[in-house]
C-alpha cells in the first residue's frame, strides 16, 4: 500500500489534475461511482485517487482486457472481468464475494461507456441495495481540473429521490471530454 500511495503522490505532484478528498468513507466496502466517465484517462485518475486515499478498489472491465499478458496486470489492479454478452451474473458474483468476506469498494461507471448516452445503467443501484452497501460519489471535473471523493450514503430504495441526490452532486461537473457525459438518470425512474 505504501508503494501505491507513493506512486499516487508522485502522480498528483506532476499532473495538471488535483486530488480532492471531501470525506473518506467510514466503511471498508461499498460502491464507488466514477462519473462522468468520458475518457480512458478516467482509469488513471481512479487509480491515483484510490491509491492516494488508501481505499481498496475493484473494478469491472470487459473480459477482452483480461487476456494474454494483460490478465495478471488487470487482476493486480483490481479488475473483475465481465462478459458483456451475459452481464446478468455480475450482480450475483459481486454480492457473493462480499458475503464471503471480501472487503473492497467496487468502482462502477454507471454511464457504461465513454460516449454520450440516454441513461445510466442501474447495476450500481441493484448491487448497493442487494448487498446493503453505501455508495460513494467519486468524480472527475475538468472545469476545476479535480478528481475526488464526495459524500458516502446509503440508497433508500426510492429511486427517484436517490437519483435526485446523485444528480445534485454531479450537476456542473464535466468529464475529461465534456461533451460525452450522460446525465445521471436511470431507466427505472420512468
Amino acid at each position: 500500500m505504501r508503494i501505491r500511495r507513493a506512486l499516487a503522490s508522485a502522480y498528483w505532484a506532476l499532473s495538471r489534475w488535483r486530488y480532492q478528498l471531501d470525506e473518506l468513507p467510514a466503511e471498508d466496502a461499498g460502491i464507488l461511482i466514477g462519473a462522468p466517465h468520458t475518457s480512458n484517462w478516467d482509469f488513471v485518475l481512479m487509480l491515483g485517487l484510490s491509491w492516494q486515499s488508501g481505499i481498496r478498489v475493484k473494478f469491472l472491465g470487459k473480459h477482452q482486457l483480461f487476456v494474454g499478458p494483460f490478465r495478471p496486470l488487470m487482476r493486480a489492479l483490481g479488475g473483475i472481468p465481465v462478459d458483456r454478452r451475459d452481464p446478468s451474473r455480475v450482480v450475483a458474483e459481486i454480492v457473493g464475494r462480499l458475503e464471503a468476506g471480501e472487503r473492497f469498494f467496487l468502482v462502477i461507471t454507471p454511464e457504461g461507456t465513454r460516449s454520450r448516452g440516454e441513461h445510466w445503467r442501474s447495476g450500481f443501484y441493484r448491487i448497493a441495495r442487494e448487498a446493503d452497501l453505501p455508495i460513494t460519489l467519486g468524480y472527475v471535473d475538468r472545469s476545476m481540473m479535480t478528481t475526488g471523493l464526495g459524500p458516502t450514503f446509503r440508497l433508500t430504495g426510492d429511486v427517484r429521490a436517490d437519483m435526485d441526490r446523485i444528480r445534485g452532486f454531479y450537476r456542473g461537473k464535466s468529464g475529461v471530454r465534456p461533451g460525452l457525459g450522460t446525465e445521471p438518470r436511470l431507466r427505472e425512474e420512468g
